[in-house]
């Protein structure tokens, strides 16, 4: 390899020195996929015999090399730039020739070395970052191939890239950060996309947007927010986008989502308007969650074998441990159950209360108190009598009713005495 190197760059035609720079390259490649024993020599040769002409080479492929015991003067500005970069994208697009642990080394080694003149390859470093990218997530390492993809410099003052391909970049990103329930990492970069997705026309990145963010929404425990985001993906009519198509199960399983996050999210009444929504959507009643999605919009009380049943279709986030010692599921079970015996009883103290909801009188009151203080709930404590007086909407519904009635009769008076003059009445 020495000697090939060494009348590489004696060439004095910078076509022919690029040339056999490439074919000596192609070789290196070649001889790599085994064990990596010619890619190292390639990288870290020190042979004294051979070192300026080595240097010389290293410093074409890997410019920002910064010393070469005693050649600091042979880097980079002496082979022209153009050159470099051509050399550079080749090396960059032939390393998945290796094999996966010596492209890891490899790329790596190629990316810390190129660093300090990152501005000059953006195209190689680019080229590199998505390879490495693509091996990890062939390897389900998700979070490494979307750290590897984070390091692309999608607002280059220098380069200027495509819209499309930044939102496609910050979406995938987002969706291999969710693959390991990072939604911190994976909401910093949908964020990013939320500021190009308002301008886009490619629907599939547009869907893919969508879901992405329905999850790290339900990853963040915000069901309700959640939940309406999967149900509008779950109403999606049209089935082909391009290349791609959604299929009938992919919509079920969102809908089902949607039905979920409902159930999960806090009792009240904007939760009561989403299931109202969801109860009338005749798709919902082919679902598996359909029966408890029947008793939570009836606002029945859920015993512990229906609990126990929907837990089993939850994911592990929908089950973590909240500071106090209830489980997410735990605590939208117990504030329904508390809402449902809302519209049972006028008043029930609290030792009766906990018995019904499982929990001690004091969570009971505590939990009661809660809902009350942010309008999820109607009613009053008594903590003197250890009660708990409920108050429901019977007379503002018949209020309402009322004025309706009242609105009815006098436009029917109005009529008549239309009729009575002579005056037509439009029908």
């Amino acid at each position: 390899m020495e000697s090939a190197l060494a009348a590489a760059s004696a060439i004095p035609d910078q076509r022919q020195k690029v040339e056999q720079y490439k074919a000596i390259l192609s070789s290196v490649i070649s001889s790599s996929s085994s064990d990596g024993s010619q890619a190292k020599r390639f990288i870290d040769h020190s042979n004294p015999p051979f070192r300026f002409s080595f240097c010389r080479f290293y410093c074409v492929f890997f410019p920002v090399f910064d010393s070469c015991n005693g050649f600091d003067s042979v880097v980079s500005d002496d082979v022209p730039l153009v050159v470099s970069r051509q050399l550079l994208q080749v090396f960059a697009q032939e390393l998945d020739g290796l094999q996966p642990d010596i492209q890891k080394e490899i790329s790596h080694y190629f990316l810390s070395r190129i660093q300090p003149r990152v501005v000059s390859f953006e195209e190689q470093v680019l080229v590199v970052r998505e390879k490495l990218a693509e091996l990890y997530e062939s390897e389900q390492e998700w979070s490494k191939a979307a750290q590897m993809l984070s390091g692309i410099d999608l607002d280059s003052g220098i380069r200027v890239l495509d819209e499309t391909y930044r939102l496609s970049k910050c979406v995938q990103i987002a969706r291999l950060y969710l693959e390991d329930d990072d939604a911190a990492s994976a909401e910093a970069f949908i964020n990013k996309a939320s500021f190009l997705v308002s301008n886009s026309q490619h629907e599939v990145l547009n869907l893919h947007y969508k879901v992405c963010y329905a999850r790290i929404l339900d990853l963040k425990r915000k069901f309700l927010e959640a939940a309406l985001r999967y149900y509008d993906i779950s109403q999606i009519e049209k089935r082909q986008f391009g290349d791609e198509e959604i299929d009938v199960d992919a919509l079920e399983q969102a809908l089902t989502a949607a039905v979920t996050c409902t159930i999960l999210a806090a009792a009240g009444p904007q939760r009561s308007r989403v299931l109202a929504t969801l109860y009338k959507d005749e798709r919902c009643s082919k679902l598996k969650i359909y029966p408890i999605l029947q008793k939570v919009y009836l606002e029945r009380i859920l015993r512990k074998p229906e609990i126990d049943a929907f837990a089993q279709e939850l994911k592990e986030h929908q089950k973590a441990l909240l500071p106090d010692n209830f489980t997410v599921l735990d605590r939208a079970m117990i504030e329904h159950n508390l809402l449902s015996a809302s519209k049972l009883y006028t008043n029930i103290s609290f030792e009766e209360l906990g018995t019904l909801l499982g929990i001690p009188p004091q969570k009971a009151e505590k939990i009661a108190s809660r809902m009350i203080y942010e309008d999820r709930m109607r009613g009053s404590i008594d903590q003197v009598e250890c009660m708990i007086h409920f108050e429901d909407d019977t007379e503002e519904l018949q209020q309402w009713d009322q004025q309706i009635f009242g609105l009815c009769q006098a436009l029917n008076d109005v009529l008549d005495s239309m009729s009575s003059k002579g005056i037509s009445v439009p029908l």
